[in-house]
C-alpha cells in the first residue's frame, strides 16, 4: 500500500498547490479476470476481480463554471469554460472523464465546474482495464459530490457508455463492474445476460496473481474481435432455426452444436464449442474456489488458454510461450491468456513463497526464445471503487 498511500499524498498535494481547496479524494482500482474469455458479449459468465493497481483521483467542486482536469502522471491539463458545453475532445485521455460527466448531463442532472486531479499505477496496454477505472472513478467521485444517489450498477453503465460515446471502444461491462463490485478477498461471478452476480471466496495468502506481459500489441486484435463475434452470432442463426429458445450461446449445449455441425462451418463450430465449454468452466472454476481447490481451479485457467488457442484462436507465440513456461513450476497452480488477444497479459496463480522464483524462471525462458524480458506485475485483490 506505500505506492498507493505515495500517490495519494501526491495527487492531494497537487490538487491543493492548483486549486488552493480540499478535494475528495476517491481510489479506483483495475481488474483481472481469473476466467471467462470472450464470453461476454455471448451472454455467458465471467470471473473479474478488482486488484490493488489503482487510479487515484482528488475532486472538488469549484463553485464555478469551467472544467480543470489534471492527468498527473502526463503532466497535462484540459480547461473547459463551460461544464454545461462538454463534446468530445481532441485530448485523448480527457474524453474518458469528458463522457462521464455527459452521461450525469444526459440523465437530467446538472454538472457544475468541477477540478480534476488523477494519476496511477495501472500499468497501461497491459489490459488491467486502466479505462475503466478512469471512468468508474470519476463517476463514483460526482455521484458523491452531487448527491446524486445513483447505484453502483447505473454507475457501472454509464462509465461503460462513456467509454462508447466518447472514447469509441464498444467494451462490454465487466471492467466496470469489476472495478465497482470489487471486494477484498473475493471474486465476482457477473452474469452477463443478466447482471446478476455472486461473490466467491479467494484465498489472497495461498495465492498471488502474477501477470506477465509480452509486450505484443497486435494490430489484428480490434478486427479479429469482430470477426469472432460475427462468427459466435452465426453459429446462433444456425442453432436458433432448430430451437428459437437459443438466443445466444449462452442457451446452446455442446449436444446442439454437435446435432447441427453439418450445417456450421469448422470453423464456427469450433468457435461456438470453445465458448459453450469456457461457460461451463467459468461455473466448474467458481465450484473449486468454493471448496479451496486452487489446483483444481488452476486446471480450468489451463484448459481455457488452450480453447483460445486452438478453438478461438485468439492467443499468439507469445502467450503461448509464457503459458508454457509457468507451467510445472514450484508453485504455479495456472496460467492463461488474458484479455481479447493476440497480444498483452498472462494471468498466473503462484504460491507466494514462489513468486520470486517464478518470475526469474519465466523472464529467462521468455528472453531466450524473443530477446527480451516480459514486464511482470505482483497484485492482489482488493475492494472496489471507494472514498480514501
Amino acid at each position: 500500500m506505500l505506492m498507493s498511500l505515495s500517490l495519494t499524498a501526491a495527487i492531494l498535494a497537487d490538487f491543493r498547490h492548483r486549486f488552493a481547496y480540499e478535494p475528495l479524494l476517491v481510489r479506483a482500482p483495475g481488474r483481472v479476470n481469473l476466467i471467462g474469455e470472450h464470453t461476454d458479449y455471448n451472454g455467458g459468465f465471467v470471473l473479474p476481480a478488482a486488484i490493488d493497481k489503482e487510479i487515484v483521483f482528488a475532486v472538488g467542486l469549484n463553485g464555478a463554471s469551467h472544467l480543470r482536469l489534471v492527468a498527473y502522471d502526463l503532466s497535462e491539463t484540459l480547461t473547459l469554460t463551460d461544464a454545461a458545453d462538454i463534446s468530445p475532445s481532441d485530448v485523448h485521455w480527457a474524453n474518458y472523464l469528458l463522457g462521464v460527466a455527459a452521461q450525469f448531463q444526459q440523465r437530467g442532472v446538472a454538472v457544475p465546474g468541477f477540478d480534476c486531479v488523477f494519476g496511477g499505477n495501472i500499468p497501461v496496454g497491459a489490459g488491467v482495464s486502466s479505462s475503466a477505472a478512469v471512468e468508474c472513478g470519476l463517476a463514483f467521485a460526482l455521484n458523491q459530490l452531487l448527491e446524486t444517489g445513483l447505484d453502483k450498477l447505473t454507475l457501472a453503465r454509464m462509465a461503460q457508455q462513456a467509454e462508447h460515446t466518447y472514447a469509441g471502444v464498444k467494451c462490454g461491462i465487466m471492467d466496470q463492474f469489476a472495478s465497482l463490485f470489487g471486494r477484498a478477498g473475493q471474486v465476482v461471478r457477473l452474469d452477463c445476460r443478466s447482471l446478476d452476480y455472486a461473490y466467491f471466496p479467494f484465498d489472497t495468502q495461498a495465492c498471488r496473481i502474477v501477470l506477465c506481459n509480452s509486450g505484443v500489441k497486435h494490430s489484428l486484435a480490434s478486427t479479429a474481435y469482430n470477426t469472432r463475434r460475427q462468427e459466435c452470432e452465426q453459429g446462433v442463426a444456425v442453432l436458433q432455426q432448430h430451437n428459437p429458445a437459443i438466443q445466444t450461446l449462452r442457451d446452446a449445449t455442446l449436444a446442439d452444436l454437435e446435432a447441427h455441425r453439418a450445417e456450421l462451418s469448422p470453423t464456427v463450430y469450433r468457435r461456438c464449442t470453445y465458448v459453450v465449454q469456457e461457460n461451463a468452466r467459468v461455473e466448474t472454476a467458481c465450484h473449486h474456489l468454493e471448496t479451496g481447490n486452487l489446483t483444481a481451479f488452476g486446471q480450468e485457467m489451463y484448459a481455457s488458454h488452450a480453447g483460445l488457442r486452438d478453438d478461438y484462436e485468439v492467443s499468439c507465440a507469445e502467450l503461448d510461450a509464457l503459458v508454457e513456461a509457468a507451467r510445472g513450476l514450484p508453485g504455479v497452480f495456472g496460467a492463461r491468456m488474458m484479455g481479447g488477444g493476440f497480444g498483452g497479459c498472462t494471468i498466473n496463480l503462484v504460491a507466494p513463497a514462489q513468486v520470486d522464483e517464478f518470475i526469474a524462471s519465466v523472464s529467462a525462458a521468455y528472453e531466450e526464445q524473443f530477446g527480451r524480458r516480459p514486464e511482470t506485475y505482483q497484485t492482489t485483490i482488493v475492494d472496489g471503487v471507494g472514498v480514501v
